[in-house]
């Protein structure tokens, strides 16, 4: 497996195709597709919103024939539902409409049935497609993908576990790291659960300090965060907390140490303004939310997306993994770069199972997990860590 795991489209496999009544017939193109973005918060995240505004520009770029209409609802959590009411209301600006995260779902869902000639992605949550409370009809209407970002953050804990044990610049002989989420929610906890347990695979004296930010757009709180848990000797941070992670950024590099990004390449676009502050972002957790977001519009052209069900992206099919660019290339050791492919490559083959906080992903092959699992109490996994460990 090369070190390269960028994104492909044929990668994506559609893991619930029991159904395909859902599946539009190919959309003709004498006009172009309408598309609404709903984002419930504002563009500017250098994250996960912008990701997603990434995957509407390619379909722009790429000569597609659909038109975009970004609607941001602020970040006011009170003004989101209305706020989708009237952008789902507002049937002749649109022929399918994109909204995303755990939010927005019931929102969502509870409306669809009111506009059966419309189509729904719904991204980075699933609307309960059998619970009649919410799918009125059953959201036939609705297509979901979300991401196993506790796989990808599992790459992202074996990462910062390995670099606390290298001789990078400015490593401290105590193995600590941190993780900031914005919120304390299910989906922030998955990340966390997943990253605890790849720091653990590494060394299982590793400790690894956790705060929540309480919100997604204080870059102020991010760094005031980071700058204790460095204080504390965290040699790697993890921020999970959208825009509130660019102040985890500014801390690492006024402390000389490092983090890890989230959802986007965010290295590269902090090096865009700033490439001395990137050097200290040594990888992000990739959740493509952009490929994902452009494979589903050209799915739907062809009348080939399945609506009326959810499929779940992982590492096998690329829906999420680390970014490796050249910060990451040229800052990481040799023995570093081994032990991820080996990893990555071991999680596909099922050889190492990955904890989750979601009671319906154990059905998946996940093991159900709470933040703070102590090493010891870690799953055994079928792989051998210290071949690749230096000396």
């Amino acid at each position: 497996m090369t070190r390269s795991r960028i994104l492909s489209l044929a990668l994506l496999l559609v893991l619930s195709v029991t159904a395909l009544v859902g599946i539009p017939a190919a959309t003709a193109q004498d006009e172009p597709l309408r598309i609404t973005l709903v984002v419930n918060g504002v563009l500017g995240d250098k994250s996960f919103f912008d990701s997603a505004q990434r995957g509407m520009d390619r379909l722009i770029d790429e000569g597609y024939n659909v038109t975009i209409n970004t609607l941001e609802l602020g970040i006011d959590p009170a003004n989101w539902e209305s706020g989708l009411a009237d952008a789902m209301a507002d049937t002749d600006a649109y022929d399918l409409l994109i909204v995303g995260t755990f939010q927005m779902g019931e929102f969502l869902a509870k409306r669809v049935h009111l506009y059966p000639d419309k189509y729904f992605i719904m991204y980075d949550d699933a609307v309960r497609y059998d619970d009649p409370e919410f799918c009125v009809e059953g959201c036939t209407n609705v297509y979901s993908v979300t991401y196993a970002q506790n796989e990808g953050s599992f790459l992202a804990g074996v990462y910062a576990g390995a670099i606390t044990r290298s001789d990078l610049e400015g490593i401290n002989p105590e193995h600590i790291i941190g993780a900031i989420g914005g919120q304390d929610i299910p989906v922030i906890n998955d990340f966390i659960v997943g990253y605890e347990q790849g720091a653990c695979l590494v060394n299982p004296d590793n400790q690894t300090l956790i705060q929540y930010a309480g919100g997604w757009n204080d870059p102020a709180k991010g760094k005031e965060i980071a700058l204790a848990m460095y204080e504390q000797k965290a040699d790697i941070v993890f921020q999970i907390a959208g825009g509130t992670g660019v102040g985890v950024f500014e801390a690492a590099y006024e402390q000389g140490k490092y983090a890890i990004g989230v959802d986007s390449d965010q290295a590269l676009i902090i090096a865009e303004t700033d490439p001395d502050q990137a050097q200290h972002i040594l990888t992000s957790m990739m959740k493509n939310v952009d490929n994902s977001l452009y494979r589903a519009v050209d799915l739907f052209l062809a009348g080939e997306l399945p609506f009326g069900e959810a499929e779940v992206l992982g590492i096998a099919e690329g829906g999420v993994g680390l970014a490796e660019n050249d910060i990451y290339e040229d800052n990481t050791p040799e023995w570093i770069l081994d032990l991820i492919d080996a990893v990555s490559d071991a999680v596909d083959e099922g050889a190492i199972t990955i904890n989750t906080v979601f009671e319906d992903r154990v059905e998946l092959g996940y093991n159900l997990a709470t933040v703070g699992l102590p090493c010891s109490e870690q799953p055994e996994v079928d792989f051998d860590v210290s071949e690749f460990l230096p000396e």
